[in-house]
């Protein structure tokens, strides 16, 4: 319904390269690693009303294909919005890169049950009391505690999963998912039980995956 609410949204309704996707039947190529550039910073958390997001300082990059991204934000799903071959894992964790022409590359880790997540606990103790409000975090954040160890990854072509559902977003996609405590995991479902757009066609895009 997204598409008929603002003309600006009509790509949520006719776009062709839509996300999130069913990752299925990646090919397996020599790909480039992406290149974290993440450091100690100061960053603000707030509650949006679809989500909770953490606004970071400027300093943080990655590079992929020859070209830099700065870190703008991450925010957190419930259920993740990717599925691998079909399974959809506890959470996913989205962080919002741009480069100087407006471009977007956003990374998306898949979250399971598991041992305690250091970084998103600080996210977590910085939460404002009241929706729209940002927090101002008492302590720095390194996203590093956040990336899981395993750096392969899929990529391909999509949009933003929220209005106005922008295309042209190169997606990068963590093969190896990362732990939260259930009790982690139950804070943010008390919040937002249900926040993920449901899986878009893959409409024949090209999905690549490093070895």
């Amino acid at each position: 319904t997204w598409g008929g609410l603002k003309p600006e949204f009509s790509l949520c309704g006719n776009g062709q390269r839509q996300s999130p996707i069913d990752i299925r039947g990646g090919l397996a190529v020599d790909l480039d690693p992406v290149k974290f550039s993440y450091t100690d910073s100061r960053f603000g958390v707030i509650d949006n009303g679809h989500t909770v997001q953490a606004n970071i300082a400027p300093g943080n990059s990655i590079e992929i294909g020859g070209k830099r991204y700065d870190l703008v934000q991450f925010h957190f799903h419930r259920p993740s919005e990717e599925r691998i071959d079909g399974r959809q894992f506890e959470m996913s964790v989205h962080l919002v890169h741009k480069d100087d022409m407006g471009k977007l590359a956003v990374v998306g880790i898949l979250v399971e049950k598991g041992q305690p997540q250091v970084a998103v606990q600080k996210v977590w103790n910085n939460l404002p009391l009241e929706k729209g409000e940002e927090a101002a975090a008492r302590v720095p954040l390194n996203l590093d505690e956040l990336l899981p160890a395993d750096r392969r990854y899929f990529t391909y072509m999509g949009s933003l999963t929220t209005p106005p559902c922008s295309e042209d977003v190169r997606w990068v996609v963590m093969r190896q998912p990362v732990s939260m405590s259930p009790d982690q995991i139950e804070l943010f479902a008390r919040m937002y039980p249900m926040n993920a757009r449901p899986v878009q066609q893959a409409a024949g895009r090209r999905i690549l995956q490093s070895q």
